[in-house]
């Protein structure tokens, strides 16, 4: 059957954002139930869901990977991406909201706001996504709608309000009012296929006016017009449509979000669909797209149009195990037909459409085409990975890439057989194409291949997909702190002058570096100042790869140097002896001796490290954070005599962190964990670092 084309104003693309366990895949699987796309609600715990298809996210009962569904609700064309909450996959989250228009952000109303949830908050205000709040399980043993709401007001914005207010508590809740009509809508069970309109309870009348007053007052604040109607009349002077019209503008400033709660396996998600189609933006409200021409660097916009030239976002990559490379897209303005030529303007390659998919999870539906504001997949791209523009050829632009965080765990992995070897290098190669955090290097001094990741649960699990999906069995190390070097000093400068004399033609050259420490983050460059041609411009390249080489095995301890500014200011050269490789290695050793001279110190990943546990055992929690060089910044009473505890603790002292927090507190804890700054480590580990490597 195909599918109908709907108007670009009918589009939504939404992505679902949430802590671990808020319940984002159950209340995506409730969504696809209701508009039709499943006979059944999957349960996680019962491992068939739709999103979470991999084999591990089933075992787990967690996402790990953000999916792709296109469902239809009330005439409208609903394409949702439900995102992963561990800490380990956030970059899933980072990259699905940079090409998502709204969304729906979960919270698990017997916890409120958790710390993760302060995480993807902070993605979404990141890229002025406009959101409402879910606020789900409320009907379970503990779960509060109106304590969740005040988290929501404590730690992430005031400027929340409920659009609905849900009957009943706990296990009686059923239904919600709807303070913009003034109606209840009830079931009698959450898996009835309607919902029942009806007055508002009387016990619940007062509430309902008092929040309903506050809804208006704070959403007509956006629009001028309305704001001075509602001064004049009150919001008796203003009607149902305009009230619901000062909503949404409000919703689409991204700065006011409507909250509601329920459910989400029951029908009250209908509701949320709802809200989806009437508040949240399609991509013409979204705007114009801005990019840069490759070549002069000049401003280009795009539309969100059909009749602008076609340009898109490459913002996932997955190996399908069926039709093989997956590349998921979105389209900013212009269509793009199958069987057609587009251009991938971040590597200046023609690639060539091969077949259009729209995904359903992990089934596909064939399309020829697909058109300014949509979402899909295109089959068979040979040289395109996460973040590449991809566009019409006869009008080139670059849209902004994703920029993603340098991974601070690693671990060594070696193939368990001879036969293992090769395929375990291909493996690797397609899990890097699909994870932007995932990296792999081999150590030149060992030539162990050496991989990287966010977490040990990352890198679990990429060692656990290499096994199922490519079928390499593979040994792995311990996993270890991917520490940095850099200086501190501005300004040191050293030769570096590489003369080989030998029978026939010898080697010749000879430059001067001046190094200077720079800010955190803003890693490396290189600037040529050379005069007069003193080191010829063909062997500048030559200069700077060999400092680049010199930084990536670094000088003291063997780890990549980072932020770091030099400058090639002198040098001479030999009219027959000078060669690229000679200024390459003059380049190296000028590097490593000004590095020296620099002040140089050693950076370690420090982690924002979250737990939540009873407080009867928060001594023992804080004892030992301080014990593991932690600094605590700050703790905050949640729901039932339960802590959260926030410190930044080393990397290194974490491994482990979770079984061991498990044992001292008799299971009842839990904690999350996210990369947040380096710095520089101390003195006395710095020292041992670098013995262990001599």
């Amino acid at each position: 059957m195909a599918a109908k084309i709907y108007p670009i104003e009918k589009l939504r693309n939404i992505g679902i954002i949430a802590h671990i366990d808020a319940g984002k895949t159950t209340t995506t699987e409730g969504i696809l139930y209701r508009t039709g796309l499943k006979h059944k609600i999957g349960e996680v715990h019962e491992g068939d869901t739709t999103t979470d298809w991999m084999e591990q996210e089933r075992e787990r009962g967690i996402t790990i990977v953000s999916a792709a569904v296109t469902c239809y609700w009330k005439d409208h064309q609903i394409n949702i991406i439900d995102t992963p909450g561990h800490i380990d996959f956030t970059v899933e989250v980072e990259r699905s909201l940079r090409v998502l228009d709204g969304a729906v952000v979960v919270f698990d109303g017997k916890m409120g706001v958790e710390s993760q949830s302060e995480t993807v908050w902070r993605q979404a205000d990141k890229y002025n996504v406009p959101r409402i709040c879910f606020i789900n399980k409320i009907n379970q043993t503990g779960g509060d709608f109106y304590k969740s709401l005040e988290s929501i007001h404590n730690r992430l914005n005031r400027l929340a309000f409920p659009i609905h207010l849900p009957i009943g508590f706990e296990q009686s809740i059923n239904g919600v009012v709807d303070l913009i009509s003034m109606q209840s809508y009830s079931y009698k069970d959450y898996a009835d296929h309607e919902l029942s309109v009806g007055e508002i309870p009387d016990n619940m009348l007062d509430d309902a006016k008092r929040y309903r007053s506050l809804l208006i007052e704070n959403a007509v604040a956006e629009d001028e017009a309305m704001l001075e109607k509602y001064l004049e009349t009150g919001e008796d002077g203003l009607s149902e449509d305009e009230i619901r019209q000062a909503v949404r503008a409000a919703t689409l400033s991204g700065k006011f979000f409507p909250v509601t709660g329920g459910d989400g396996r029951g029908v009250i998600v209908e509701k949320v669909l709802d809200l989806i189609t009437e508040l949240l933006p399609s991509p013409v409200e979204r705007g114009s797209t801005w990019g840069k021409h490759p070549k002069t660097g000049d401003e280009i916009e795009r539309k969100p149009s059909i009749s602008e030239p076609f340009s898109a976002l490459a913002f996932k990559i997955a190996t399908d195990p069926f039709v093989g490379k997956l590349a998921y897209f979105r389209v900013y303005s212009g269509k793009v037909i199958a069987g057609s030529y587009i251009l991938n303007s971040s590597t200046n390659q023609k690639e060539r459409v091969g077949r259009i998919v729209r995904m359903q999870a992990d089934k596909r539906e064939d399309v020829s085409e697909v058109k300014a504001g949509d979402i899909a997949a295109i089959v068979g791209l040979k040289g395109t990975t996460t973040g590449h523009t991809l566009c019409d050829p006869n009008s080139p632009i670059l849209l902004e890439s994703i920029t993603f965080p340098d991974p601070p765990v690693s671990i060594a992995i070696e193939p368990k057989t001879k036969a293992d070897q090769e395929k375990m290098g291909q493996a690797l190669q397609r899990l890097a194409e699909e994870d932007p955090t995932f990296r792999i290097r081999v150590d030149d001094e060992t030539g162990q291949t050496i991989i990287s990741g966010m977490g040990e649960l990352h890198l679990e699990i990429i060692v656990d997909r290499m096994r199922r999906e490519f079928n390499v069995e593979a040994s792995v190390g311990q996993p270890q702190v991917a520490y940095r070097e850099t200086i501190r000093k501005f300004g040191v400068e050293a030769q570096g002058k590489y003369i080989r004399q030998s029978g026939g033609r010898g080697q010749y050259g000879d430059v001067w570096l001046r190094l200077s420490t720079k800010e955190t983050g803003t890693g490396f460059e290189f600037i040529n100042s050379i005069k007069g041609g003193v080191v010829p411009s063909e062997y500048v390249p030559a200069v700077k790869k060999g400092i680049e080489e010199a930084m990536n095995n670094g000088v003291i301890a063997g780890y990549p140097v980072v932020d770091i500014k030099v400058e090639l200011y002198d040098g001479s050269y030999h009219e027959v002896d000078s060669s690229e490789m000679a200024f390459s290695i003059a380049g190296s050793m000028a590097f490593q001796d000004a590095f020296k001279k620099a002040g140089p110190v050693l950076l370690e990943p420090i982690m924002k490290l979250v737990v939540v546990c009873p407080e009867e055992f928060m001594g023992d929690v804080i004892g030992d954070l301080n014990s593991k060089r932690g600094r605590i910044e700050g703790m905050n009473d949640l729901a039932g005599a339960t802590k959260e505890i926030t410190a930044f603790v080393p990397l290194a002292e974490l491994f482990g962190y979770t079984t061991n927090l498990r044992s001292m507190t008799q299971g009842r804890a839990s904690s999350t964990m996210e990369l947040d700054h380096y710095q520089d480590v101390p003195p006395n580990i710095t020292e041992t670092l670098i013995n262990r490597k001599g």
